[in-house]
């Protein structure tokens, strides 16, 4: 199968994911759980969040059982990724917030705004409900509420408009952007602060040639 087609089926399986990068699949991304299931590594029940829709799309999508992805077919959510859960909203109970920034760090929409020591608040309107931020949280101050469903025609899901879908995975492609950027400036820094000790011991080496040298001369 040629490339571009292999690329094209990808984002097909990947468009029957909600794109909340919630990682229950075991993979760190959405697209990483649709390029494991296109090269037969995962199961396609392993979507929490996209539940039965998500399965029923990809099997017709797939044409499981009957294709190459037959080994890998079920109709029912994997047990060990957990239970389907209504989408919710979460939100920082701002008095307790310490300032952390763990839950920053965790998002992988960068839906918490804040800084070191500051008080943090999660944008709602780009949320996943991914529960990611939870856990890091020392002072429990996350909370949670339902999620308003909006029914909306042409929506797979009726918890995840094709709207959020679209601007979930653009927020996570920015953030992936940025953290990329962060490395490779911390790189060039790194590989800098190499060159600058480099060129101290160097230098310092030559000193101590040229002293010698002096010494040896000054010899009676």
């Amino acid at each position: 199968m040629p490339a571009t087609n292999n690329t094209k089926l990808i984002q097909e399986i990947d468009d029957w994911l909600p794109q909340t990068q919630c990682t229950a699949c075991g993979y760190p991304r959405c697209l990483d759980y649709a390029e494991a299931i296109f090269n037969n590594e995962a199961g396609i029940n392993r979507c929490p969040p996209g539940n039965d829709i998500t399965i029923n799309g990809l099997a017709a999508l797939l044409g499981v059982p009957e294709s190459k992805f037959d080994t890998k077919f079920d109709t029912s959510l994997d047990p060990e990724v957990g239970p389907h859960q209504p989408r919710r909203v979460y939100y920082i109970n701002e008095s307790q917030c310490i300032g952390c920034t763990l839950c920053i760090k965790a998002c992988p929409v960068d839906a918490i705004i804040g800084t070191g020591k500051y008080m943090h608040s999660i944008i709602a309107d780009e949320c996943t409900g991914c529960d990611l931020c939870v856990p890091p949280c020392p002072m429990d101050c996350i909370l949670t509420r339902d999620y308003d469903v909006q029914p909306g025609a042409g929506h797979r899901w009726p918890e995840y408009p094709t709207e959020d879908t679209t601007k979930f995975r653009a927020r996570t492609n920015q953030r992936l952007a940025r953290l990329g950027k962060i490395v490779s400036q911390q790189s060039r820094s790194q590989k800098q602060t190499a060159a600058d000790l480099d060129r101290v011991r160097i230098k310092a080496e030559i000193n101590d040639a040229v002293l010698r040298v002096k010494l040896k001369k000054n010899k009676p």
